[in-house]
C-alpha cells in the first residue's frame, strides 16, 4: 500500500505542529511497517534519511507544490493532510484521504466570515476528506461548531508525550546565573499563548524567576520585552528565545512548576511534557487544557495577576503538603498520552 504523509511541517520542530509530525513519524518508524510503502514530504529530507534510514521513502517540498500544477503526479492509495492548514494537496484523488484536525482556531482570530480565504480553503479540505481525526475532543468540537463537517468517519486520536524518552547524561548549563527557584513556559510568541498574563503576575512575586523559551523574535514577543523593560522585571523574567531539547529539559526537569495560560489550544503538548518531569502544571482552564490536563493540573479561572500569584502559591503549597498524592496523579496522567499509541492508531486507519 502506498502511503504519503504531508508532513512538511516537520521542518519546525519549536512549534505544536512540528512537533507533532516529527514525533508521530518516529513512533511509526519503530512499528513493523514492511506492507506498507510510507513517503515523506519534507523541505530537507536528506535530514530524515538521516536518521531513518529506508523506513520511509522522501520526497522534497518545495513551495511550488502549493499550486495545482506542481502538485505530486504519483497516484496513493492513502494520503495523511498531518496538518488542517497545509496548502500541499494531491494532483490525483488518492484512494483514500485522512484530514488530521488540530484546531480551527483561524476562524476566531481571522474571521468567521465562510467567504473569507483561509475559511474557504479548510472547507476545500474538510469536503476532500474521506476520515477526519482529531487531536482532542475539543478540536472536533470547534469543528463543528463553525463547519458543516461532511458525513464521513471521524476519530479523535490523542498526541503522545514529547517527553516519553528523556535524554541522558544531559550536559546543558543556561548562559545566565540561575541562583533562584523558577518556574517555567515555552511556546510560540503568539497572543493566544497569553504569556503577558504570567509575566503581569512576577510584579506581585518576590524570589522566584520565570523563564520563558520560545521564537519572541516577533510582534507579540517585542510586546512582552517591552513590558518587561517597563515595569523593571529584567531580573524576574528571562527571554531565552528558541531552545534545544537538551535546554528545554534543563528547564523541565529543574523548574518549581510549568505555567501555561493559552488561551487557545488544540490539544497542548508542552503540560503534558511537564507532567512526565514530575512538575505541578497550571493552565488556564480554556479550550481544550481542561480535556489534557484531566484532575492532574491546577487551573486559573481569570487572568488578574494578584489573583494568578495567590493561586498559584497556594496550589504549590497544597502540591508540597501532599506530594505522594499528586505525583500518582501526575504520573499517571503523563503515561496515558503515548506516540506509540497514537502511531498504532493512525496505522489501523491507513490499513
Amino acid at each position: 500500500m502506498n502511503v504519503f504523509l504531508e508532513s512538511h511541517n516537520i521542518n519546525n520542530k519549536a512549534g505544536g505542529l512540528g512537533t507533532f509530525n516529527y514525533q508521530l513519524i518516529k513512533a511509526i518508524s519503530n512499528l513493523d511497517i514492511s506492507n506498507l510503502d510510507i513517503t515523506l514530504n519534507a523541505k530537507h529530507p536528506k535530514r530524515l534519511q538521516n536518521e531513518f534510514k529506508n523506513t520511509f521513502k522522501y520526497s522534497k517540498y518545495t513551495s511550488l507544490e502549493r499550486h495545482f500544477l506542481f502538485r505530486k503526479k504519483t497516484k496513493y492509495d492513502v494520503w495523511h493532510s498531518l496538518n488542517q492548514n497545509t496548502k500541499v494537496e494531491p494532483f490525483f484523488k488518492p484512494k483514500k484521504y485522512i484530514l488530521t484536525i488540530h484546531d480551527v482556531n483561524f476562524v476566531e482570530e481571522i474571521s468567521t466570515n465562510m467567504n473569507h480565504k483561509v475559511n474557504k480553503k479548510f472547507i476545500e479540505k474538510l469536503n476532500r476528506a474521506d476520515v477526519i481525526t482529531y487531536i482532542s475532543e475539543f478540536a472536533k468540537k470547534q469543528t463543528h461548531q463553525y463547519f458543516n463537517v461532511p458525513n464521513v468517519p471521524e476519530h479523535i486520536i490523542y498526541n503522545g508525550n514529547p517527553s516519553e524518552v528523556k535524554i541522558e547524561n544531559n550536559s546543558f548549563v543556561p548562559d545566565f546565573k540561575l541562583n533562584q527557584p523558577f518556574f517555567y513556559s515555552i511556546g510560540d510568541f503568539i497572543p493566544r499563548k497569553n504569556f503577558l498574563s504570567i509575566v503581569k503576575m512576577m510584579s506581585f512575586i518576590e524570589g522566584y524567576r520565570l523563564i520563558i523559551s520560545g521564537n519572541n523574535q516577533k510582534e507579540y514577543g517585542y510586546e512582552i520585552s517591552k513590558y518587561i523593560t517597563e515595569n523593571n522585571l529584567q531580573d524576574k523574567v528571562i527571554l531565552t528565545g528558541k531552545v534545544s531539547d537538551e535546554a528545554k529539559q534543563y528547564y523541565l526537569e529543574n523548574c518549581t512548576a510549568f505555567l501555561f495560560p493559552s488561551i487557545r489550544e488544540g490539544f497542548g503538548l508542552p503540560p503534558i511534557e511537564a507532567m512526565k518531569f514530575d512538575k505541578p502544571v497550571f493552565l488556564s482552564n480554556l479550550t481544550s487544557l481542561p480535556e489534557i490536563g484531566g484532575d492532574a493540573a491546577f487551573y486559573w479561572d481569570n487572568f488578574d495577576p494578584y489573583y494568578m500569584k495567590t493561586f498559584l502559591f497556594s496550589k504549590l503549597n497544597d502540591f508540597e503538603s501532599n506530594k505522594h498524592f499528586y505525583l500518582e496523579k501526575i504520573r499517571t496522567r503523563a503515561n496515558f498520552f503515548s506516540w506509540e499509541k497514537a502511531a498504532k492508531q493512525y496505522l489501523e486507519l491507513y490499513k
